[in-house]
């Protein structure tokens, strides 16, 4: 089979196409066939040395994906050979991602793809979805999982709407029922955001944001999905209502330093939730992945520029491209067809 790999950490010109065996799945164990695998940020950030100190052996990135069930090991009950699946934290922990044509997975790490529901949004959810959900579950005013009605009467503040991560914290909130205000830097990015869902769009170059949200929510916003917390905190402060949360997933740079007005923080009994996908607690994870596969049932996580998140597709031997693509911020979402076609609704096998 063929698999994109590298065994050093560095720009992308790392990554080459190679041949290797099939794996075979062991004990709860089931192999899937890779028709389409998502890029996400944190994948170029970890091939160019943010996760890895020094490589031992070959390593395949990418962390989302969605495919068809080849073969289930032992214990692996539920699943059967055809059945369509989407993919999470594939690469972590792990040295196997889903740029290549087969994987295996913990049984866990593969969930079923609802009836009707492309390979390209299951590709898409993993990393940005279950970010989004945890953000929109960290205040201790709010459900822990989401589902329609659970963030009825909420209004949620979502900067960068247009990202990956907005993008599906809009989708996801408004499923639930919550209100949404999106910001973006301009009115492409706005129309974006409107398609996701968000019923209020701000330009945070033209308006002034906190001004404009205690327009819409005179008490402030319940709940703030922030990607850039550091350029952001001082207008989260006053857009925020008393006991009010700010959930903070992204940064510019990794070693960025957030400076918290005490006072103005404790004014409101803020409360500040930094997120990291990968290490939130099992629970948390559950919660998460349960309700994405709900969102998705439902049809609230459709994806394409029609709904506000413009794909760019690159074949497996172009994976290089598809993670510059993402470094250099291309809007909407990076897909790799592994399977060697467009496969959308029907699939591989």
């Amino acid at each position: 089979m063929k698999a994109i790999m590298y065994n050093r950490t560095g720009n992308s010109s790392v990554l080459e196409l190679r041949e290797r065996e099939i794996p075979e799945p062991g004990d709860g164990e089931v192999r899937v066939r890779i028709a389409v695998s998502g890029v996400n940020p944190t994948d170029w950030k970890a091939r160019a040395g943010g996760t890895y100190g020094k490589l031992e052996g070959w390593h395949v990135p990418n962390q989302d994906g969605a495919g068809v069930v080849d073969a289930v090991g032992p214990g692996a009950e539920g699943f059967e050979p055809g059945q369509r699946v989407w993919l999470w934290d594939v690469a972590h922990g792990s040295s196997e991602g889903t740029a290549q044509e087969y994987v295996v997975v913990p049984r866990h790490k593969a969930v079923p793809l609802p009836d009707g529901e492309t390979f390209d949004a299951g590709a898409s959810v993993g990393i940005p979805a279950l970010t989004a959900h945890r953000a929109l579950t960290a205040s201790e005013h709010g459900p822990d999982q989401l589902a329609p009605g659970a963030l009825e009467g909420h209004t949620i503040l979502v900067t960068g709407g247009a990202g990956a991560v907005g993008h599906a914290a809009i989708q996801l909130a408004k499923w639930a029922g919550a209100r949404v205000i999106a910001t973006v830097s301009g009115e492409a990015k706005a129309d974006l955001a409107r398609k996701a869902g968000a019923a209020v769009v701000l330009n945070y170059h033209e308006q002034d944001v906190a001004e404009e949200v205690l327009k819409v929510a005179e008490q402030g916003v319940d709940l703030i999905v922030d990607v850039n917390a550091a350029a952001n905190l001082e207008s989260d402060l006053k857009a925020l209502k008393n006991g009010g949360t700010v959930s903070i997933y992204a940064s510019s740079k990794n070693d960025e330093v957030l400076t918290v007005p005490v006072r103005p923080s404790m004014s409101k009994n803020v409360r500040f939730q930094f997120i990291l996908t990968y290490t939130v607690t099992d629970g948390q994870k559950r919660a998460a992945v349960s309700a994405v596969s709900a969102a998705l049932a439902d049809g609230a996580l459709a994806v394409g520029a029609e709904h506000g998140l413009p794909l760019t597709r690159f074949p497996l031997d172009q994976t290089a491209a598809a993670h510059d693509a993402v470094q250099e911020g291309t809007v909407g979402k990076v897909l790799i067809d592994v399977a060697g076609e467009r496969v959308g609704e029907a699939p591989v096998g």
